[in-house]
């Protein structure tokens, strides 16, 4: 592959509803660019951008993947994206390597929830875009009603560049509404024809359109627009790319990935409209005087380069995908990483063609490569050199809020589970892996029940571990809400040295729930030696991990140990404190015990006609709306106190009730009493597991 200058490259990121042609369109311009010489289909599994064997068994892109494609002299980098909402962090990823985007719509499905999403995630990117209708081969696929749908939801800006001409429910050819020219397909080949009389007055109207978004980028225009001048082609084009590039113009494209039609035109003017890096704004920290560096994609300044994404595969190896923020980065250059204090020397530079590394010179300012083997390397790093350290801002990521717990099916398969996931974690930053040691268990944290899905059949099918995925324990804790007055004696004879220890204590509740336990001694007159109070005290210690009522940890219990007895010869530490954990367990049971679970601070944001439906379900889950807060463009944050256990199945019930269109987020606020159905619920359960395990033993 050639080397290209930074004016010569365009960085485009495909994003869209899943299924909606993605994949087929990168097909059809790896076709038609000559990277394949026959075009690949998801259904098959041999597209050049879903790659990953989960990809091809579910037919669906689970992983961002790039595709360098040469037309007319310029690169452009793809971006293919998922589009299930369980892989956001990869099109978060992809995006903010992106200078451009491409929202793909069906026109069979028409304008969907992954439509909008795409549509946001450009305006918080800030990224010049175009819509691209695929499928229009299809008897009812209507480019004109997806022109209506994305007018009515985001204004006049929307400027169709083409439109279809049809002929006997058939996808025959296009108007290029610019030119006001028709072509038609014939074979492989594009011929003029006779424009159709019905597509006249949609052409005048899109056409009117077009100039006057021409005339508004200045005021010679203007004036020439008023006096009824005509623009020319060039004049057109040229004020078009400046309109598309802030963002006040989105142009609409159709055609159908399938039968490679529409995507000549579309790949022709990405190269005429859409921006190089050149004209993209970033900046970063020089560490050495703590200054702004503005990188600007300028080939001129200092090298730097930005880690975006990180590909782990059993098969291919590890590659750290860059984009290059200024500079021009060479195989055998020096880099320094400044987050983990490595300097490495990169023996090669590649582009990614898919997963077909291509080795490659140099790379320039804006462009997008990957190097191989950068140990110390992870996502979100900058490299840069010693001389001029440089930092950039970290892409934000979505956090994962739905989680299981996991274990290995196969006890010796632990260390190599936990490796796997490790490597996993580089690459996937939507993944966590969180030991919760209180409730001996670890947990699997990702964006959906799909996301934990395909990362256990990963594990399977990649690194030959299984895992199973079952319901998380809840962290609930145990206190007491009355008070209770006990003693126990503890007394060993076995014959010569034998053991004896007598404590008398009160328990209540201490009020402080943060803090498991309070400990005081009232005692007068030496009945038990104050050596002994460290062992009475370690006593409770041991107690309180689990509880006597369901084993879960005890919090806000207090101990008082007010009298007792000893024996000047079998006393002991062991003997007081054992005495103390019998202590507890009865004056524990006879203080009234109760289960406290944890509740979740919750806010949903949803559009503003599905907050009904959201408090319903709230309710049901024993949640307690608080409030609901405008958030602009029609959405409302619903508020709510909800216990830990009701989230369970939220992420899935939650998109089902909004088309996708809801997301939610909480935070630990507080432990609360349960009600007496879940305690007797975990009390039985405890109860069964001891019956069990002694049955066992």
């Amino acid at each position: 592959m050639n080397v290209y200058t930074t004016d010569k490259i365009r960085n485009v990121v495909l994003l869209g509803h899943g299924g909606c042609g993605k994949t087929s369109l990168v097909e059809a311009m790896a076709y038609l660019s000559g990277i394949t010489s026959r075009m690949g289909k998801v259904a098959d599994g041999n597209t050049v951008s879903d790659f990953g064997k989960e990809e091809q068994k579910r037919q669906i892109s689970i992983a961002t993947s790039v595709v360098p494609i040469e037309w007319e002299g310029v690169k452009i980098n793809v971006l293919d994206s998922p589009g299930f909402f369980d892989f956001v962090g990869e099109v978060e990823e992809a995006v903010s390597a992106a200078d451009a985007a491409i929202i793909v719509v069906s026109g069979k499905a028409g304008v969907e929830v992954g439509t909008e999403k795409a549509w946001e995630i450009c305006d918080k990117y800030k990224l010049p875009r175009f819509v691209f209708v695929t499928d229009m081969d299809i008897d009812n696929a209507s480019f004109r009603q997806v022109v209506e749908n994305m007018t009515d939801k985001y204004g006049k800006k929307m400027a169709p560049f083409h439109l279809p001409i049809r002929e006997n429910e058939k996808f025959v050819g296009y108007i290029n509404v610019i030119t006001e020219q028709a072509y038609r397909w014939e074979g492989k080949e594009v011929v003029e024809c006779e424009m159709p009389e019905y597509s006249k007055a949609n052409l005048q109207l899109c056409r009117d359109t077009l100039m006057e978004a021409v005339a508004e980028t200045s005021e010679d225009l203007m004036e020439r627009y008023f006096n009824g001048d005509t623009f020319s082609e060039a004049e057109i084009r040229a004020a078009l790319r400046t309109n598309v590039m802030d963002g006040s113009i989105v142009p609409m494209s159709m055609g159908s990935n399938v039968l490679c039609q529409g995507v000549f035109t579309l790949l022709d003017d990405i190269v005429k409209y859409m921006p190089s890096p050149e004209n993209r704004e970033l900046a970063g920290v020089d560490l050495k005087t703590n200054e702004i560096f503005q990188a600007n994609y300028d080939f001129s300044k200092a090298k730097s380069a930005y880690i975006f994404k990180t590909i782990v595969d059993p098969f291919i190896g590890k590659y750290s995908l860059i984009k290059v923020c200024s500079g021009v980065l060479k195989s055998d250059d020096v880099i320094y990483n400044d987050e983990k204090e490595v300097e490495e020397k990169i023996n090669k530079l590649y582009v990614m063609q898919g997963n077909k590394p291509i080795e490659i010179k140099e790379l320039h300012a804006g462009d997008i490569g990957a190097i191989a083997k950068l140990t110390a390397a992870r996502t979100g790093n900058t490299l840069s050199t010693k001389a001029r350290t440089i930092r950039y801002g970290k892409t934000e990521i979505s956090t994962p809020y739905t989680y299981k717990r996991y274990r290995a099916k196969n006890k010796g398969d632990v260390d190599k589970v936990s490796q796997a996931l490790q490597k996993m974690r580089h690459e996937d930053q939507t993944l966590w892996v969180v030991n919760d040691g209180e409730n001996k268990q670890t947990l699997l944290y990702g964006m959906g029940d799909l996301h934990l899905e395909v990362i256990a059949s990963r594990l399977q099918n990649e690194y030959k571990v299984e895992i199973e995925l079952s319901e998380p324990k809840i962290a609930y804790r145990e206190t007491i809400r009355k008070k209770s007055d006990v003693e126990y004696k503890y007394k060993k004879q076995s014959g010569g040295h034998g053991q004896y220890g007598h404590v008398k204590m009160r328990f209540e509740a201490s009020g402080d729930l943060e803090n498991p336990y309070v400990f005081e001694q009232e005692v007068v007159g030496g009945a038990v030696p104050k050596n002994y109070f460290p062992a009475v005290e370690k006593g409770l210690q041991d107690s309180i991990s689990a509880g006597p009522l369901a084993a879960y940890p005890v919090v806000g219990v207090k101990a008082v140990l007010y009298d007792g007895s000893y024996h000047p010869v079998d006393s002991s530490e062991m003997a007081f404190k054992m005495a103390t954990i019998q202590a507890f367990k009865k004056g524990f049971m006879e203080a009234g015990p109760v289960l406290l679970e944890p509740i979740a601070n919750l806010q949903v944001t949803v559009p503003d006609s599905y907050t009904g439906d959201v408090m319903g379900d709230l309710n049901k889950r024993r949640g307690r709306v608080l409030g609901m807060n405008p958030a602009g463009d029609g959405k409302t944050v619903v508020e709510a106190d909800i216990p830990m256990a009701s989230l369970n199945g939220y992420c899935t019930d939650l998109r089902s009730m909004t088309g996708g269109r809801g997301t939610y987020k909480y935070e630990f606020a507080r432990y609360e009493q349960a009600p007496s159905d879940v305690q007797e619920k975990e009390v039985a359960a405890r109860a069964k597991a001891v019956a069990e395990a002694n049955a066992d033993a």
